[in-house]
This record gives C-alpha cells, sequence and structure tokens, in this order.
C-alpha cells in the first residue's frame, strides 16, 4: 500500500477553477489528493516542511520527442525542413533500441527534474517499445505515440515503412501499453505531420482514434515552407487539409500552429481541437510567433511543450512559461498573454488536452497526486510579492525540490529516487556518438 504524505506550510497554488491560493496543508493518500486545507490535522507516515515552498500541480507538456534527447547540441541553427532532412531523420534512423532507451531515460531525468510530470510524446518509427519500458520504470505519467511516415520522399532507409505496417504496429503498440500502470501510461497515434504520410494514412488514422477511443498527436503550419508544400500537393491549408481527413476533433493536438488563418483557427475552434504551443521551438527554428491569444479567444485549448532537445535545447517548462508570456507580450502588448495564463496553459490546460483534467492539473481533493514542491526561498525569487508571478517569471527549474507523481515521490530534496543519474548520464554519453552523422 502507497504511503500517506503530509505537506504542510506550504503556499498551494491550486490552479482550480478560481485560481485559488491558500498557505496550509495537502494530504496524500493511495496516490490521490485525500484532503486540503488551512491546517489538516490527520496523521501521515511522512511529512514534509512545505514553509517558503510553492505546491502546484506538475507541470503537463503535450509536445515532446523522448527520443530526440541525444540529439541535443547535433542540429542547432537549421530551419525546419533542413533541420529534418539533413540532421534529424538521419539521427532518428540511426537509433537502436538501446540509444532510444537511453535517450528516454535522459529525457524523462530532465522533465522531472524541472517539474514536469506528465507528457504527450511522439517518438521515431522503430523502438517505441523502450521507451514505454522507460516511462513504465520510472513513474513518469506519459502519452507515446510510434512515429508514422509512409511516404518515402526524402526519408533515409531506415525511417521507411508501409501505410499497412504502421498501422498494425502502432495498433501492436495500443493494445500492448494502452492503459498500462492504472492508466499512467497512454498510447497515441502519432502521424508525423501531413506532408510524410499518405492521406490513406492520415483518414485511417483518424477513424482507428475514434474507434479505439485515443488521441492523436501531429505537427501542423509549424513553418511557411511546409505549408507551401502542402497547399501545392493538396491545394489546401495545413489545417483545413487535416480537417478534410478527419484530424481537426477533440481527441487531436497539434503541434505548434504558428501560422493560422482566420478560417483555421475556426476550424479549430469548431471542432475542437488542441493546440500545443512550443515558443523556444518556434523561435529557435525561425518559425515564428503563434497567434496564441487569438486562439485563447475563440476557446481553443492551448497548452505548452518544450519540443525535443535538438530544437530547444532544453525540456523546462519554466522556460517555456516565461518565453510564452514574453514574446506575446512584444507581439501583442503587455496584457496579451498574463503569467497566470501560462500556468495555466502549463498545468490544468496541458491536462484538458490530454482528457485528463479530471484527473490531474491542479490540486483537488480526489485527484491523482501529481505534484511539485518549488523552493522560492532563493535570491532570485525574493521578494515574492505576487506567487504566480514569481512562479513564471523568476523560478527556474533548479528550484524544484520535490516531485510526485501517482502518489510517488520520483524526485526528494532535489534527488531522483527512480532513475539513478549518474547511470543515465553515462548511458547518454556513450550512446549519443554513433548517431550524429
Amino acid at each position: 500500500m502507497d504511503e500517506s504524505l503530509l505537506i504542510k506550510g506550504a503556499t498551494v497554488v491550486t490552479m482550480d477553477a478560481d485560481n485559488r491560493i491558500f498557505e496550509g496543508d495537502v494530504l496524500i493518500k493511495e496516490g490521490r489528493i485525500h484532503q486540503t486545507g488551512a491546517s489538516v490535522s490527520t496523521s501521515a507516515d511522512a511529512c514534509v516542511d512545505g514553509r517558503g515552498r510553492a505546491l502546484l500541480p506538475g507541470f503537463v507538456q503535450t509536445h515532446v520527442h523522448l527520443c530526440q534527447t541525444l540529439f541535443r547540441g547535433a542540429a542547432d541553427d537549421l530551419a525546419l525542413i533542413d533541420w529534418l532532412r539533413k540532421r534529424i531523420w538521419p539521427m532518428e534512423a540511426a537509433h537502436t533500441r538501446a540509444s532510444v532507451y537511453a535517450s528516454a531515460r535522459l529525457g524523462i531525468a530532465e522533465l522531472i527534474r524541472g517539474g514536469t510530470t506528465c507528457a504527450l510524446t511522439m517518438e521515431t518509427v522503430h523502438h517505441t517499445e523502450a521507451v514505454f519500458a522507460a516511462v513504465e520504470e520510472s513513474g513518469f505519467r506519459a502519452t507515446v505515440g510510434k512515429c508514422m511516415m509512409d511516404r518515402p520522399d526524402g526519408l533515409p532507409e531506415g525511417l521507411r515503412e508501409g501505410t499497412d505496417e504502421s498501422i498494425e504496429e502502432s495498433l501492436a503498440l495500443l493494445e500492448r501499453w494502452h492503459g498500462r500502470a492504472g492508466g499512467r501510461i497512454r498510447y497515441s497515434f502519432a502521424p508525423r505531420f501531413a506532408l510524410s504520410c499518405t492521406r490513406s494514412l492520415l483518414e485511417r488514422v483518424a477513424r482507428l482514434a475514434r474507434e479505439r477511443g485515443v488521441h492523436v498527436h501531429t505537427h501542423a503550419s509549424e513553418n511557411r515552407d511546409e505549408i507551401r508544400m502542402i497547399e501545392r500537393d493538396t491545394g489546401r491549408r495545413n489545417v483545413e487539409y487535416l480537417n478534410d481527413v478527419g484530424l481537426a476533433a477533440s481527441n487531436v493536438v497539434l503541434a505548434h500552429c504558428v501560422w493560422v488563418d482566420e478560417n483555421e483557427m475556426d476550424i479549430l475552434s469548431r471542432t475542437k481541437t488542441s493546440v500545443a504551443h512550443c515558443p523556444s521551438s518556434n523561435l529557435k527554428l525561425g518559425s515564428g510567433i503563434a497567434p496564441v491569444p487569438e486562439m485563447i479567444e475563440r476557446g481553443i485549448t492551448v497548452s505548452l511543450g518544450a519540443d525535443g532537445a535538438p530544437c530547444n535545447n532544453r525540456l523546462d517548462m519554466f522556460t517555456e512559461m516565461r518565453t510564452a508570456a514574453l514574446i506575446q507580450k512584444a507581439a501583442r502588448g503587455p496584457e496579451s498573454l498574463t503569467a497566470q495564463a501560462a500556468l495555466r496553459m502549463a498545468t490544468i490546460e496541458g491536462a484538458r488536452v490530454l482528457g485528463l483534467g479530471d484527473e490531474i492539473g491542479s490540486i483537488e481533493a480526489g485527484k491523482r497526486a501529481d505534484l511539485v514542491l518549488v523552493n522560492l526561498d532563493r535570491l532570485h525569487t525574493t521578494p515574492r510579492f505576487d506567487t504566480v508571478s514569481t512562479l513564471v517569471y523568476a523560478a527556474c527549474a533548479s528550484d524544484v525540490e520535490m516531485v510526485i507523481i501517482d502518489g510517488q515521490v520520483v524526485m526528494r530534496d532535489g534527488r531522483l529516487t527512480t532513475l539513478d543519474e549518474e547511470k543515465v548520464i553515462r548511458d547518454a554519453r556513450d550512446e549519443a556518438p554513433a548517431l550524429v552523422c
């Protein structure tokens, strides 16, 4: 049986419907938030002093690539299409099961250290089993998808696959992994983007995802060259084409959506399609600034993700919150995306994107205990007039002291408990050189 844990005297940032913040206690029992309040007197198996700390829901990142963590620093200063064709696809084709496993563990360790407790991740064409194994062993919460690419144009041999092969392998992974570890592990279909997939594959994915009740995770409208190429192939803009094939729906997460027009935003709103905003990646690849305030005004659910290590180069939600807010202020004015909005995008909105809004994303009794304790008693977070502003604009990943997922402490006093950090680093260093072409 899971040990009960009482966190006392913290600044509890609930992210509930009223954005309540209070000084008090949170009791965790059997993997869930059992009780919250100014003072919880019930005894527990263990007690943590939360004074000077903020307790908040674990971050939910809705677009990452764990298989790419070993590519960090090996694909810098390129635009999207060249970045893919010259660096990323050749490195993904060179992956083995061992290197994917090492890459996933490195990414998960970094995510946990920075307070991310849940991620939606797209892997490469092969060896996705290794990512699931890493997620299961680490105690991390993730929705994982095998990358689907059945158009051979410009692909190295190691990434080519047929339509039926791609579908069959995806379904086999779904059958084996979806719902494992008490629901902590889930599957999503992950067609890479419209340029790498046939219309037949996209239409079949849309139908199968509806039938199986799972999500679809893909890229869309990240780069203007990408959009021009899709228009040349289909006669439609990116989101219009995805809508035509059935991939604009409430179970679909579109990463980026930097270059969407008014009609496409109306499609996203009408179909309840969600968007994963990746501000650092969009800036580093020179893709642009997504119209996030405009999408939110239309009722589109927008969340945050770091994307992969070779286009960021961090997997740090503190960086993404701060960057998301700052770039909108420069583009659309200082009130266009507030600290509160950015923190909601990083927590409860991410949970909603994944269909987990009733389970995680806020600190409320009955929800899963995915929680992060952040030390705000530091030079760079003092004084603290507004806790949310401090978290978004001043705090950083190194301020995270404790991380809890499903009631299990996966980091305590800044030390990972489910992963051997020295071995993770050593294995990553051993595997990475063979991937860099």
